[in-house]
């Protein structure tokens, strides 16, 4: 079967958007970022419920991020066959038996299976809200939805712990699950109700061997390749910094975890306002002027917080750094995501699998190396975000120099 990968053909004009279809599309994307990051709070309160250390306990994020990565390989061919509804609706229960089995746990390996069957649910939310994006939006109107999906997907992780905080206080750990597994009941009757199905494009065929050509098809393609590996380790430093902040800033600068969350919540209006700058960059700068400027602001970031881990600096020298890398993260995340995305709409899901594979598993890899490279929590976080943020730079450099813009 010969499979075109480079697809312009347009989509339901922009014009068609609302602000319902948004809200929607962002529900579904912050699904898998809203059930890691509730949690962060509670991991003190967990580990001593399930009689494990907190390290041992933040195995529940790993095993997450790793399931999450794989599944979304199977849930984009699946779609592009059967369509977005049916695998997003059995996501969404999935994602709630998950919840439920996280919730009633009572030791470790119980909270660790539960939590893969909530990532393999949240996985097909995630996935196909962006294959649904591209499914209703093009060109500049689809960079302009995924601008503020992604906003809604960084606000999830963003006011998540100081949500999650405030229902570990007053009712418990398990509270988390029982509010993530009620969100997604809610969530999936909004999109039966608001989008339903919107693959209109012609089907593909669920073959194993096509599959697989097509993944590696886009892998080898330049206009795929470079912004989605742009992307995948920016979302690698952005969840470097998730997983090292509670031991930073709860160790380090003695906060507690009610002001971290206040932290986490601050840090939505450096992605809100990064992320409207993004929208209003691109239209007239380019697409690839604008990440290189989000790319530029994000090392910078790195660079700062690493020099705040070698100098011993103060906590507002650290959140200033954040601030920095926050700031260019938020450019580059749904410009690059954009830009990977618009050339492939009839296999809007199979390209959209591939980059949310990638981008989770850049955040495995962060996570795991904000945790393990150094002992210091801030030095090692400092040395991961400069570490990605300046290899993101090298590689989308490559694409300035092949297609200049």
């Amino acid at each position: 079967m010969t499979m075109q990968l480079i697809d312009r053909s347009d989509s339901v004009p922009a014009s068609s958007s609302t602000a319902a279809q948004i809200a929607v599309l962002a529900a579904l994307a912050s699904m898998g970022t809203l059930a890691t990051n509730i949690l962060l709070p509670s991991l003190p309160r967990m580990a001593v419920s399930l009689k494990v250390t907190t390290p041992a306990v933040t195995a529940s994020i790993t095993v997450f991020l790793l399931v999450f990565a794989l599944g979304q390989l199977l849930v984009g061919p699946i779609s592009d066959r059967y369509g977005r509804r049916i695998p997003v609706l059995a996501g969404f229960a999935v994602f709630a038996i998950g919840s439920v089995w996280c919730g009633l746990a009572h030791d470790l390996p119980t909270l660790l299976v539960g939590r893969a069957v909530q990532a393999a649910g949240a996985c097909a939310t995630s996935v196909l809200s962006r294959a649904i994006a591209r499914d209703l939006f093009t060109g500049a109107a689809l960079a302009r939805a995924l601008t503020l999906v992604m906003i809604a997907q960084a606000a999830a992780p963003g006011f998540s712990p100081l949500l999650g905080g405030g229902l570990d206080h007053y009712f418990g750990w398990r509270a988390d699950f029982v509010f993530v597994g009620v969100f997604a009941l809610l969530s999936a009757i909004a999109f039966a109700v608001v989008l339903g199905e919107t693959h209109r494009s012609t089907r593909i065929p669920l073959n194993p061997l096509a599959i697989g050509a097509t993944y590696l098809k886009l892998s080898a393609n330049r206009h795929f390749l470079i912004p989605a590996a742009t992307v995948a380790l920016i979302m690698g430093a952005l969840f470097s910094m998730f997983s090292a902040a509670p031991r930073i800033l709860i160790e380090g600068f003695a906060f507690t975890p009610i002001a971290l969350g206040l932290f986490f919540a601050g840090s939505v209006v450096m992605v809100f306002g990064s992320g409207m700058l993004a929208a209003k960059l691109a239209p007239r700068i380019g697409l690839d002027r604008a990440i290189r400027i989000g790319l530029i602001l994000a090392s910078a970031g790195g660079i700062a917080t690493l020099a705040v881990a070698y100098c011993n600096g103060n906590v507002v020298a650290f959140i200033v750094a954040i601030c920095v890398f926050l700031l260019g993260m938020g450019v580059v995340n749904p410009l690059g995501t954009a830009q990977a995305l618009s050339p492939f709409g009839t296999h809007a899901g199979v390209a959209s699998a591939l980059l949310g594979f990638w981008q989770m598993m850049g955040a495995a890899i962060g996570v795991t190396l904000a945790a393990t490279i150094v002992p210091s929590a801030t030095l090692a976080l400092g040395l991961v975000l400069v570490l990605a943020t300046l290899l993101a730079l090298a590689v989308y450099t490559m694409r300035a120099k092949a297609m200049p813009a």
